[in-house]
């Protein structure tokens, strides 16, 4: 038998530039719009059901969103806000109400 020969496996070494570092990923935020046909009662439930808000914060915010257009129903990272918006859309259509909400980055 030969002798077997013993193989260093060589990695190189990696540095990473302070560029290159990953930092916390972008947060996006779910605005709510106002409109002439959603009710008030449906933008809390919506909001405590969806965004967990209780039901003094729903409130507040919605009294915001009827007063100056729209308001942040929260504040998540890209998928979450995205999917958060499309539910709350959906429940708005089952609901036959034409309730928009938007995603925007922070």
């Amino acid at each position: 038998m030969a002798a077997q020969e013993s193989k260093t496996i060589r990695t190189p070494e990696v540095q990473i530039d302070e560029e290159e570092k990953v930092g916390p990923p972008p947060r996006y935020k779910v605005l709510i719009h106002n409109d002439d046909f959603t009710t008030k009662v449906f933008v809390i439930e919506l909001l405590v059901a969806v965004f967990h808000k209780s039901l003094d914060a729903a409130a507040t915010l919605m009294w915001q969103i009827h007063h100056h257009g729209q308001g942040v129903a929260g504040v998540y990272p890209f998928e979450i806000a995205e999917t958060k918006a499309k539910h709350a859309m959906a429940l708005a259509q089952a609901n036959e109400f034409p309730l928009k909400l938007t995603v925007e980055k922070e």
